[in-house]
């Protein structure tokens, strides 16, 4: 089987950033709006007032600090709540496309290849712009490159199921290239209305790139040793917005069309399912969580985190061996770990393991063993 190697990665990060304070304040305005509006029912017990939520809730709770975000201000705007993006005409590219562009563009140059050199292209996110046509044949053409594209879903877990399925591909000999783009605008499916969740997401979009050994020229490379994905179904994350809406005469702007999710009974599951699979994972290539370097986690939380590698690794790990970015750009979904590992490998000596990890909706999860070369 062909040699797989990760020659390059790439990040687009929005303009507009949002603080923790910005956040909440815009949040109270619209508490004190709904609790005016609602001053009635509540003065006679036919209705609960709502909450406030505070940055140190949000910091406590998730290790988040700020977001990036494609739009600031609709979300700011305490009689909106919800970011403003124009819809494009079709014959613009779309938003995801644009922002797979400059990504893709970073990762291209990072791996030293052309786009007409990329044999395959997935776009792979938690929410695509449209059922159809495919972004990743859009993007496919704006970048010029050959072969073929599609997307996929697979929730927070898209990029390493998309890295797996690429590997896949190229060691079986079919391609020689192909380009693994996440771009995830998780504020379009946030509800910045709930005091449990207005926090959690934010936008960016990464790209990779994955070739056969035998052809990479990239000076810098890390090979993937091994991949292991899990399903297993929960309604804790939900998200119910689909096509169907229309024919089943549902709301359309119901809380259950945006992310919905138990955050608890996640943090029970989740976390001892992906402990499990990173351990088993490593385990059948005859390695243990101590001949670890890095790992380059989903950014959901950073209680998750800490948990999830201080069982992997057996002893409470610092941020140089989990980096954390959510502190920053929040959970970006599918893109998290992909940014983590971005941003925190150059420091790799030749010879270091590492582990590309995400976690989601599903559930699902995804393990990538890579060494750097």
């Amino acid at each position: 089987m062909t040699n797989v190697v990760i020659t390059g990665t790439g990040l687009y990060t929005p303009e507009h950033a949002i603080g923790n304070d910005a956040l909440v304040a815009a949040f109270n305005a619209w508490i004190d709006l709904e609790n005016a509006r609602h001053a009635q029912a509540i003065a006679s017990g036919e209705r609960q007032s709502l909450a406030y939520s505070s940055s140190e809730f949000i910091e406590k709770a998730s290790g988040i600090k700020s977001r990036y975000v494609l739009d600031a201000e609709g979300i700011l705007d305490p009689r909106r709540m919800r970011p403003r993006l124009p819809q494009r005409a079709n014959d613009e590219p779309s938003i995801q496309c644009d922002m797979a562009l400059e990504a893709a563009h970073e990762a291209l140059l990072d791996a030293s290849v052309k786009a007409a050199d990329i044999e395959l292209v997935i776009v792979a996110c938690s929410n695509l712009e449209r059922a159809y046509p495919a972004v990743a044949v859009e993007l496919q053409q704006a970048l010029g490159a050959a072969g073929y594209g599609f997307d996929m879903n697979v929730a927070c877990s898209s990029a390493t199921f998309a890295m797996e399925t690429a590997a896949n591909a190229i060691a079986s000999g079919s391609i020689k290239r192909a380009l693994v783009v996440n771009p995830e605008i998780c504020s379009a499916h946030l509800n910045f209305c709930d005091r449990d969740s207005h926090f959690i997401f934010g936008d960016a979009c990464t790209a990779m790139v994955l070739e056969a050994d035998s052809v990479a020229v990239a000076e810098t490379r890390f090979s993937i040793l091994g991949t292991r994905l899990v399903t297993r179904f929960s309604n804790a994350i939900r998200n119910n917005a689909g096509f169907l809406n229309r024919v089943t005469d549902s709301d359309p702007l119901a809380e259950d069309k945006l992310f919905v999710q138990e955050g608890r009974r996640v943090f029970k599951e989740v976390c001892p399912m992906v402990a499990t699979l990173i351990t088993q994972h490593l385990a059948s290539l005859e390695l243990a969580g101590s001949d670890l370097a890095r790992l380059w986690l989903h950014q959901a939380n950073r209680h998750m985190n800490d948990l999830i590698a201080r069982k992997v690794l057996g002893y409470e790990p610092d941020e140089t061996q989990a980096p954390v970015i959510l502190d920053r750009y929040a959970n970006t979904s599918s893109a998290g770990s992909i940014i983590a590992f971005h941003l925190h490998r150059a420091d790799l000596k030749p010879g270091d393991l590492g582990v590309i990890c995400s976690f989601g909706a599903g559930y699902s999860a995804g393990s990538i063993v890579v060494q750097r070369q």
